[in-house]
């Protein structure tokens, strides 16, 4: 297979009239074979290869709080490594976003690459948006497994049709969050969707949409990039909590209440149209 071909991380993956509909009425969606396993080996290569250069987490899994068990968390890669960049800013996963939201265009608020150690704890209910000063709901987050992800790694689960759900979107992510919106949404009956991911399988969830992962139980760790997408017209609100003024700090630097997000962290990724 030529290189090109194999590398494709820019063509078209045709979404259906029913995917859309489902996106926006379960508020995620799973796809299969979005990125093809040439793709996966080249760019997780150097995404771990990053992850490791710069994780600062030593303690030992008893002594970390129940944050710290869930994941490695390292964010903005892309500003890292070209390779990370040439993936973050890739045109098919971002087309997919835009069309699921039917935003005209998506921007990058930033990415981040989430690895579940072996021995790794849950990752507890919560909303991805409680931590976004942004003006509207039109956000999307690409899960993006760089292996099959079996149960028993921790794959990400969702409540279905929970994006609507007010309760719960002033809890971060947490033992009380694990706790409340475990009752919640069990109260609610949001049907519970905790299924596997086959390589190449790609999931987008929008921010307001709860969920949660599992234990990795495994004798491997489960290796996950993310890339958070916005409307390419998202504006600035006021910062109403802590989380909010260290978000708008650290990823839309300079931009003010009120201001499109268009900071250099910001780049538009995908127009409709192009």
């Amino acid at each position: 297979m030529p290189v090109a071909a194999a590398l494709d991380i820019d063509s078209e993956y045709k979404l259906s009239p029913a995917q859309i509909a489902q996106f926006r009425e379960q508020g995620f969606i799973k796809l299969k074979n979005v990125l093809s396993p040439e793709v996966i080996e080249h760019y997780g290569r150097e995404i771990t290869r990053q992850v490791i250069e710069l994780n600062t987490m030593n303690l030992p899994m008893s002594q970390r709080t129940t944050y710290q068990k869930a994941f490695l968390q390292i964010m903005n890669l892309w500003t890292e490594s070209a390779v990370v960049k040439e993936f973050v800013m890739s045109k098919r996963l971002a087309r997919i976003a835009t069309e699921l939201m039917g935003t005209r265009g998506v921007r990058l608020y930033h990415d981040q690459a989430l690895y579940k150690e072996k021995g790794g704890g849950v990752t507890p209910w919560h909303a991805d948006q409680y931590y976004w000063p942004l003006s509207n709901p039109n956000t999307v987050t690409a899960w993006i497994p760089l292996q099959e992800t079996p149960m028993n790694m921790g794959p990400l689960a969702f409540a279905a049709k929970s994006q609507h759900m007010e309760f719960g979107r002033d809890l971060e992510i947490s033992d009380e969050s694990e706790k409340q919106l475990q009752q919640a949404l069990k109260d609610a009956n949001f049907e519970y969707v905790d299924t596997p991911f086959d390589l190449g399988e790609v999931s987008f969830h929008s921010g307001w949409t709860y969920h949660r992962a599992g234990p990795n139980t495994s004798d491997k760790a489960r290796e996950v990039m993310t890339i958070i997408y916005m409307d390419v017209d998202m504006k600035v609100i006021e910062p109403k909590r802590l989380a909010h003024k260290a978000d708008l700090k650290s990823w839309m630097p300079g931009v003010k209440p009120g201001e499109i997000a268009d900071s250099p962290l910001n780049p538009v990724i995908y127009s409709r149209g192009t």
